[in-house]
């Protein structure tokens, strides 16, 4: 493996050995200590989520989705945008409240956000009701500052290093969905683009060892779970800090072939990386689902160029061309970016151009927002929000409607969904919620005893983002 560390067990032990120590403490009250878990971000988030509810679990803590009456307020951040970290920053904000009505309550922040250095410092000087804070790459080390949090400890502590990250295994993990499952395949990223934060606050690009996560993957189908969603930052550059022959595609087709009735998702692909034989082995494995999440970001080449995304419009055609050359009904969904420095209206017409010939199944658009630390934060932007924001209406106006036109166009069909949970009971009666192969959301009237199973619809009726069915 690459010059990437791994905790080894003896510290993982001491971990548990701590874990053990809190949870003796916390059984021996009349009640169990309530913890309230809050994510924000991306799924990765909601995996590493996961572990944190493990490892309080292990620790003795009952879970509650009221902050009010929780003991200990655990808040997952995400840096991705400023508009994500505005939104964590009013919420922590609000928690002065709870704390007031509540003075031993704890109060910890985590994640992305809290990896950057103005950050800490933002919340050293002005959010007082915190106690802890500690970065992406302590996770692991989390009994340990509970532990000095819940002592004699005076004052309050952050952990944050500045590390290009390790490798973690045997954390324990806590899900709160029965059907569909994350299973991260690495950490980290090495691409880089101008404009984004991820790779100096999750660092370096780190694979977990393929046996770990094949490991994985057969406790979770042993488990009853139906959908695994694989999840890396740029699942196409998993392995090549393993050295050999592994790669991204070996992954599929090896858990393609565990015994069970489940499908396989995965999450995000860079298209530099999009190679032909993911696109084959994603043919030729049928419990990979028909779906790629395939990030386009911008359709102009000189802005390509100045994002450092490594590929043209033309060669993001082309992988297009060649996945549905495979896979003709396979959806595909992207990120976009309106309003990146110095966009001009005739280059972002490119990118208009790019989604008229592409017409994606779903677009996941934003407007630039700049991140200290990163090569775009410094590019001159002579343009006004006022502008970005007619091109972005433009930008949705134009998608929603293809994505209108191909909903429609599933009327009428039979496809397999899996019913996965239950949705918002509407005046229609539709009390479930399904997805076909292609990711796309269906909704259902039935018994909730259905949930978890995959079963035929047809298709009926549909809207800009759903489509309505009946059971076959």
């Amino acid at each position: 493996m690459a010059n990437i560390p791994s905790v080894d067990s003896v510290e993982l032990e001491r971990q548990a050995g701590i874990m053990q120590r809190i949870y003796e403490l916390n059984t021996a009250l009349s009640s169990p200590p309530l913890a309230f878990v809050d994510t924000y971000g991306c799924q990765q988030n909601e995996a590493d989520s996961e572990k944190i509810r493990g490892m309080l679990h292990e620790m003795g803590y009952g879970f509650t989705d009221d902050e009010y009456e929780a003991d200990l307020i655990v808040i997952n951040t995400c840096a991705i945008r400023e508009h994500a970290e505005m939104r964590i920053l009013g919420n922590v904000g609000a928690l002065v409240h709870t704390k007031r009505k509540n003075p031993e309550q704890k109060i910890v922040l985590c994640g992305c956000m809290v990896q950057q250095e103005h950050m800490i410092e933002r919340i050293k000087k002005s959010f007082h009701q915190v106690d802890l804070v500690f970065g992406t790459h302590e996770l692991y080390r989390f009994p340990e500052l509970m532990d000095r949090m819940l002592s004699t400890h005076k004052g309050r502590i952050f952990e944050v290093r500045k590390i290009d990250g390790e490798r973690v295994e045997g954390l324990p993990v806590l899900r709160q969905d029965s059907v569909k499952a994350w299973l991260s395949v690495m950490y980290g990223c090495n691409n880089f683009c101008s404009y984004c934060i991820v790779p100096y606050v999750r660092g370096r690009e780190r694979s977990r060892a393929p046996e770990a996560i094949f490991d994985e993957a057969r406790q979770l189908i042993d488990s009853g779970y139906k959908e695994i969603t694989l999840l890396g930052q740029n699942v196409n550059s998993y392995g090549r800090d393993l050295g050999g022959d592994t790669d991204f595609s070996y992954l599929l087709s090896e858990i393609n072939k565990i015994p069970g009735d489940f499908i396989i998702r995965f999450m995000t692909s860079h298209p530099k990386d999009a190679t032909d034989r993911l696109f084959q082995t994603m043919a030729d494995c049928e419990k990979v689902e028909n779906h790629i999440h395939l990030p386009f970001q911008s359709g102009n080449d000189r802005l390509l160029k100045a994002m450092n995304r490594n590929y043209t419009k033309q060669s993001y055609l082309e992988l297009v061309e060649k996945a549905r050359s495979l896979m003709p009904d396979i959806s595909i969904t992207s990120d976009v970016i309106v309003g990146f420095p110095g966009e001009t209206d005739e280059e972002f017409e490119d990118t208009l151009d790019l989604v008229r010939k592409v017409r994606f199944d779903m677009l996941f658009t934003f407007i630039y927002s700049p991140r200290e630390g990163t090569p775009a934060a410094k590019m001159p932007d002579p343009f006004t929000r006022e502008e970005k924001q007619r091109r972005f209406d433009r930008l949705i106006a134009l998608h929603n409607e293809i994505v209108a036109e191909k909903q429609a166009a599933h009327v009428g069909k039979v496809a397999r969904v899996l019913i996965d949970g239950e949705s918002r009971k509407d005046s229609r009666g539709y009390n479930l919620t399904s997805r076909t192969s292609e990711g796309r959301l269906v909704l259902l009237k039935g018994s909730k005893e259905l949930i978890g199973q995959f079963r035929n619809v047809l298709i009926t009726d549909s809207t800009t983002w759903s489509l309505c069915g009946e059971i076959c």
